[in-house]
């Protein structure tokens, strides 16, 4: 038989979602870093990311503090309704 296939198993941590439909952007700007990478510290309240949605820039922020385990959303990439695009481990 054919060898089993490797099974990803999803970092385990805070899942932070997608509250509207809209494309994805990691910077304020194409000339901007990024306002979060994996490994970084967030605090609640903090700017994750943006969502254009209907020519509107709407601000993402972290629901919890900790640190940024996975970017799960591609930057300019369309994103929907509860799509997951962060995964926070909690913490201080």
């Amino acid at each position: 038989p054919p060898p089993a296939a490797a099974v990803e198993v999803p970092p385990q941590g805070y899942m932070i979602k997608s509250p509207m439909v809209g494309t994805f952007y990691r910077a304020s700007s194409p000339e901007s870093a990024p306002f979060v990478e994996e490994g970084s510290m967030v605090k609640a309240g903090q700017t994750l990311c943006i969502i254009e949605a209907m020519k509107l820039l709407n601000e993402i922020e972290a629901d919890i503090s900790g640190k940024v385990i996975k970017v799960l959303a591609g930057n300019g990439q369309p994103v929907e309704y509860g799509e997951p695009l962060f995964i926070i481990a909690p913490g201080d």
